[in-house]
């Protein structure tokens, strides 16, 4: 694939920005793909200045690009800095604010969302930040519609993730929406990281210090993601994990943040993408395989989890490369059928 057909992700690098979240989006959008037959995308590091001082001066970055680079990106991921109550440069501010007025997506980690909202560009937006600095955010950005306790946000064109490791999330996230399940699931395999988080998990989670043994939850959905296509239930889940369903609801939401019909509900969805991407054709499959039951409950869950029907989803996602597939491990069931048509 040429060069100049990739998508353009550039990191705008601030003084004293943190070097965990440059290293997370190089990471996710930065790497040669050579296992997957492609590049994903084409990235860039740009900076104000010759030289930047990174986080508590672990290092200064040189020999990247002026911050001109802006102007030609298709997304910028944009500045962020544990001194939050510090102003940013105004020349970034303005590159930030050019890049989203020619449509340019915009992506903050964690303390990037006080530059997006410094900018201007969050005004009357949904966004999120670090749990640390919720009420500072507040206070300096009261236009700012602020989603306390999850780990990202995507609002269309400006998606903003609220901590370091949320950062990882967020860019997996950005990866299936671009390239759909089985690239991120073969990028979030590299990175030996969970192939997907959803964005209404909570940020901080209390975990009581284990018993022994372990009792954890994860034999149990190591178990239901072998079984998707087993009509599961929640009362299944629990008679599983030899527990009753309300604690069973407990250690969910303690653990994960969510529930256990929401997660189970992700992690079928999260199969029929695949499936579908695979080249199975017959929606009554992909709905069996995956444990949707229907294909009316396929195409009216895939429509509002991606915006697609399963038809659209196919076009845009169901090509990927040869090198890319053998990657990736067989579902469970048959053999996939050849592409073919479907109702939309």
């Amino acid at each position: 694939m040429p060069q100049e057909s990739l998508h353009r992700v550039v990191v705008l690098v601030d003084e004293n920005s943190n070097p965990f979240e440059l290293g997370c989006a190089t990471e996710v959008f930065g790497l040669h793909r050579p296992e997957l037959g492609r590049d994903l995308y084409d990235f860039r590091l740009c900076a104000a200045g010759p030289l930047t001082r990174m986080r508590d001066g672990f290092f200064t970055l040189t020999g990247v690009a002026p911050l001109t680079e802006v102007d030609h990106a298709d997304t910028v991921i944009v500045p962020n800095r544990p001194d939050v109550e510090v102003p940013r440069r105004p020349q970034v501010l303005d590159a930030i604010r050019r890049a989203h007025a020619r449509g340019a997506r915009l992506i903050g980690f964690c303390s990037g969302a006080f530059t997006l909202a410094e900018a201007g560009v969050l005004d009357g937006r949904r966004a999120t930040a670090h749990w640390q600095w919720a009420d500072a955010f507040r206070d300096r950005f009261p236009q700012v519609e602020l989603e306390q306790d999850v780990l990202f946000v995507d609002d269309g064109d400006i998606l903003t993730a609220a901590g370091s490791a949320a950062a990882l999330d967020l860019g997996l996230h950005v990866v299936r929406r671009d390239h759909g399940a089985e690239i991120a699931s073969a990028v979030s395999r590299r990175l030996v990281f969970a192939a997907h988080r959803d964005g209404g998990q909570r940020q901080f989670i209390e975990r009581p210090i284990p018993d022994i043994p372990d009792h954890s939850l994860a034999p149990l959905l190591a178990w239901a993601q072998q079984n998707l296509d087993r009509p599961l239930t929640i009362r299944d889940l629990a008679d599983q994990a030899a527990t009753s369903q309300a604690t069973l609801h407990r250690r969910f939401r303690t653990e994960l943040g969510t529930t256990p019909l929401a997660w189970l509900t992700g992690e079928r969805l999260t199969l029929a993408r695949r499936l579908i991407e695979r080249g199975e054709a017959r929606l009554d499959v992909v709905a069996r395989r995956s444990g949707l039951g229907t294909a009316t409950n396929l195409r009216s869950l895939m429509r509002k989890e991606t915006g697609l029907t399963p038809t659209q989803y196919r076009l845009r996602f169901g090509t990927n490369p040869l090198a890319a597939r053998r990657a990736l491990p067989a579902a469970p069931g048959a053999p996939l059928s050849a592409p073919g048509r479907e109702p939309a």
